[in-house]
Formats: C-alpha cells, structure tokens, sequence
C-alpha cells in the first residue's frame, strides 16, 4: 500500500467513523464523541477510545487504548478485527467498505491477465497463515533472547516459533519494517489456532527490538491462550509469555497458558479436566483484578484456585534477580502439598 494511498484510505475511514466502529468494533458502543470498547481486536470492555469527530484533541478515527499504549487509525481497527496480515488485504477491505473501485495492479512483464485480488480473511485463518511462515524455536534468536532471560525449560514449547522477518508498521504513513520475531500461537481448547501474538526481537536475539510497540497480538483471543504442556488437572495460568515460562522453570511437570493481559486472564476457558488452577499473577492493580475474576470463575465450577505471587513485577523480574534457586523455594510454599513432588520433583 503506497503511503499516500494509506492516507486517503484513513481520512475517507475517519469520515464514517461510527460506522466504522459498529463494523469492525460491535463489541463496543457510542459514549458521547467516542466509541468505547475494550480492545482494537473488539474485546468487550471500556479501555480503547476511537475518535468519531475532528476535535482540538485530533482528527476523528484516530483511537487509544488507555490500558496498553496502543494508538492508530482505523486502518489499524481493520487489520487487528479482521486478523489481516497482509496490508493488501487491508485497503482492499477498506475499499470494500468505503464502495471504492479497487485499483488494477501494475503488470507484470510478460503479464497479460489480471491476477486475482486477495481474499479478505479472518482471524483464525490469519494466525495460521503466520504460524505457517514459523519455524521451530530450537537454535534461533528466540531461543537466545528466552534464555537470555534466564528461561531454559523449553520442553513442551511447540506454540512458540520463530519468524526471521515479521513486519512491522510504526504508523500509519511509515514504511513497511521487519524484524526477528517470537510468535505466540494462541489456540483454542480443541487446540485450534484462533490467533497470535508477536514479540519484535533485536538482530542478535539479546532482547526485543528497538521499537515503539514491542508486542502485539491478532486474532480471537478471549478465552483462548498460548499453551504449554499438554492439558491435564492442574494448570498455571497467567499474562505473559515470559512470566509464564519464568514460572513453569520451576515446576516443569505442570501445564501452563500465557492469556497475554489481565484482561484475557481473567476470561480464559477451562478444559472440563481441570481440578486445579493455578493464577499467575503480576504485581499491580491489573493483575489483582484478573486474580479476583478468575478464581471467582473457577470456584463457581468447582475449580480449586490458589493465587501464585511474585515478590516483585512478576515472575521474570524474580528469576532473573534473585536466581532460579531462590524462585522455586518462593513457589514452593504457595503450592498446594501434594503438587510440590508432583511437578517439582524434576526441578529439585
């Protein structure tokens, strides 16, 4: 997509901004001169604001999400709902939207007939698109950067892998950038991929990249979670790729699911096995709520939840200050009697 082209398309968008909004964002709903949802991949909730009406504040379609940094256009709102990967497929659903012409591409030399316009797709297709282009985490830069933060336990890792040059787009009249990626693959309880959530890495894998947005995720990811181990009674659940690791670093028997924010931790579906749930909880405010609603949840279907708490951020900010020795006698006396032999046992 040429940057002008990008331009027009967000400011014609900007135009109909509340009808935008009821397209791409129904989970949400009018509040005065914003559209109020929780996420810009149409999450229910309150903490992304779009602007409907040119304001001192900015032009209208321009939106926030006060809860983590993110900001953008309603281009953005397109690709993130829809789950698009491609920013063809992107202003071709723009246009679509907006009932303009699609523009005949240039051919190629020797090209007589038009090549098909690529399909708009949905999340679930998009993420597995992106996992398809993946490859195995064992010897890359992911490898590197994981254990850089003092995570070895790599076993039962198969939804994490690595993608040598994963776009990245600043905003919305910045070139097209790529960078080394870590890919989470959020599945589903039938271990069906419904997204995925990318980590830009640096060139030498020390840590992530040097950009503005660091993380971001795509597809349908309520309920659902990059999971580790296979399934069974008892399962840590937490936020982050890398707390949730920091974790299992020292319990390496149990299953584990990073949710990827507070928000979707305390969401996440339970498997009908699940006798036991551990929460993995972050050290703040977001994290006490997402405690509170999951082990409410969990009593409710006869779910045992006992909370698991850091001494400090979280559970990668422990490991990497104080040591593994230190971490797994913290964890230790959080879990229940009878899953300390049956999941630390190997870490002893």
């Amino acid at each position: 997509m040429a940057r002008r082209d990008a331009s027009d398309l967000a400011s014609r968008l900007g135009r109909q901004a509340e009808a935008v909004c009821k397209r791409y964002l129904g989970a949400g709903r009018r509040q005065g001169n914003y559209w109020q949802v929780g996420d810009v991949r149409n999450t229910p909730g309150r903490s992304m604001f779009v602007r409907l009406k040119d304001s001192a504040k900015g032009p209208a379609g321009k939106w926030t999400d006060a809860a983590t940094g993110e900001h953008g256009d309603l281009l953005d709102v397109i690709r993130e709902s829809l789950g698009l990967i491609d920013f063809a497929d992107v202003a071709e659903e723009a246009r679509q939207f907006l009932s303009l012409p699609h523009p005949d591409p240039e051919p190629k030399p020797g090209q007589h007939a038009r090549s098909p316009a690529p399909s708009p797709s949905g999340s679930a297709e998009a993420a597995r698109r992106l996992a398809a282009m993946c490859q195995p985490i064992g010897g890359t830069l992911v490898e590197a950067y994981l254990r850089g933060r003092g995570i070895t336990a790599l076993h039962g890792c198969g939804n994490l892998r690595f993608h040598p040059r994963c776009y990245y787009r600043p905003d919305e009249l910045s070139p097209i950038e790529t960078w080394p990626a870590m890919i989470g693959v959020v599945t589903d309880l039938s271990d069906k991929i419904t997204g995925a959530h990318r980590t830009w890495l640096a060139p030498d894998g020390s840590g992530k990249a040097p950009i503005d947005i660091q993380r971001k995720a795509m597809g349908d990811l309520l309920g659902q979670a990059v999971r580790f181990g296979l399934s069974g009674d008892v399962l840590a659940a937490g936020e982050g790729i890398e707390s949730v690791l920091s974790a299992r670093e020292v319990m390496p028997g149990m299953s584990a699911a990073a949710a990827l924010s507070a928000a979707h931790l305390a969401g996440i579906d339970f498997h009908d096995a699940l006798r036991r749930l551990y929460v993995v909880r972050d050290n703040d405010r977001a994290g006490d709520s997402a405690r509170n609603t999951l082990i409410e949840r969990a009593n409710a279907v006869g779910i045992e939840a006992i909370t698991l708490s850091p001494a400090l951020g979280d559970f990668n900010e422990d490991l990497r200050t104080f040591g593994r020795d230190a971490l797994m006698a913290h964890i230790r006396v959080q879990l229940a009697p009878q899953d300390v032999a049956r999941f630390m046992l190997l870490a002893a």
